[in-house]
């Protein structure tokens, strides 16, 4: 490991988890062909993994030489990106692929007998075998140190929400209540699953998936809860809580991503003890409630924002504000000038 990459490793523990606030920029390198796009999702089993291999270890180059030729706050690791419909899949959901766009996996069941008559996949199933099969392949090309993240990991109810018929499961919310309840600890159980098997196989691991980011596997699990936004505070307490508590009890904290309209879910969202990091897609009235909620006790990661809305963020932030700017791909001596500037207005730790 270089001395930069150990720098920052100790610099991102301590963001999300140490006593001093400061904030973090890393820098996205200016994108490439999308393999998504080219070859469709890994764990379909359209192409064989090693077509796949090359793109995802030039991936980890670019962002290893971009570290280097910058001195962002990065820690570059092998990037396992796929699409939603992953554990919807395992069990047993159609997928449907799109020309332009990744994959989705529309409803399986419709009614809570046929939710109850699923049972937890194992990893065996095509899509996560696959996963494992890809880990095994990366690892033996980058060797014992280099993190390698996990696949697009949505919490239980999101999953649940795929596997169901939207319409049907918001109904069966109010008439079929445990029903619900009995499919959500279903694909809690195979998350629990999955993350204990992907840590023992993979060793040095990245568990963030959204956006692009590092930090030690003790301090949490990663995973997107996007239903939040449909949802009432009521709801949410009853289906989604209980289990985002589970997950950051069992594994030392949670990073949540949520590109949903759930400003109102903020109050909820600080019920999960050690929830270390939350990556917000804002909308009306942006982020400034983010920033008063959270300031003290969360690490606000922001992505996919322009230089300018970033530097408003700081310009609002409170002094035990946590922000970790991931600047969308550019050409890297736009990428110098912009770090440079931003970090001339970072506040950063003695």
């Amino acid at each position: 490991m270089d001395a930069r990459t150990a720098r920052n490793r100790r610099f991102l523990t301590d963001l999300f988890a140490g006593p001093v606030p400061g904030h973090a920029i890393i820098m996205d390198p200016e994108p490439r062909e999308n393999a998504l796009q080219r070859f469709g999702d890994f764990t379909l089993g359209l192409r064989p993994q090693a077509e796949w291999l090359a793109y995802l270890l030039r991936d980890y180059e670019d962002r290893f030489r971009w570290h280097e030729a910058l001195d962002d706050d990065s820690v570059p690791y092998v990037k396992l990106s796929t699409g939603t419909q992953l554990f919807a899949a395992a069990f047993g959901c159609p997928v449907h692929v799109y020309e332009d766009s990744p994959p989705a996996a529309p409803p399986l069941v419709t009614t809570p007998e046929e939710a109850d008559r699923l049972t937890v996949p194992g990893l065996d199933a095509a899509p996560l075998a696959r996963v494992f099969e890809m880990v095994r392949l990366v690892r033996e090309r980058v060797g014992p140190d280099v993190p390698i993240s996990v696949p697009d990991i949505q919490s239980a109810f999101d999953i649940a929400a795929l596997i169901w018929r939207k319409e049907d499961l918001c109904v069966a919310t109010k008439l079929a209540p445990d029903a619900v309840q009995r499919l959500v600890e279903k694909c809690q159980a195979l998350l629990i699953r999955f993350f204990d098997a992907f840590m023992r196989e993979v060793g040095e691991v990245n568990l963030c998936h959204c956006p692009t980011a590092w930090a030690p596997p003790a301090l949490g699990v990663w995973l997107s809860e996007n239903e939040a936004g449909a949802m009432s505070v009521r709801m949410f307490e009853a289906f989604c809580l209980p289990g985002l508590v589970e997950l950051s009890e069992r594994y030392g904290g949670l990073f949540v991503h949520c590109c949903a309209t759930a400003d109102h879910q903020y109050g909820s969202f600080k019920k999960i003890p050690n929830l270390r990091g939350m990556n917000r897609v804002f909308q009306k009235p942006g982020p400034r409630p983010a920033v008063e909620a959270f300031s003290g006790q969360t690490v606000l990661m922001m992505a996919w924002i322009e230089e300018d809305t970033a530097h408003e963020m700081l310009d609002m932030a409170r002094p035990d504000t946590r922000f970790l700017f991931n600047t969308p791909g550019r050409p890297l001596d736009e990428a110098k000038a912009t770090l440079e500037r931003l970090r001339e207005h970072c506040a950063r730790p003695a």
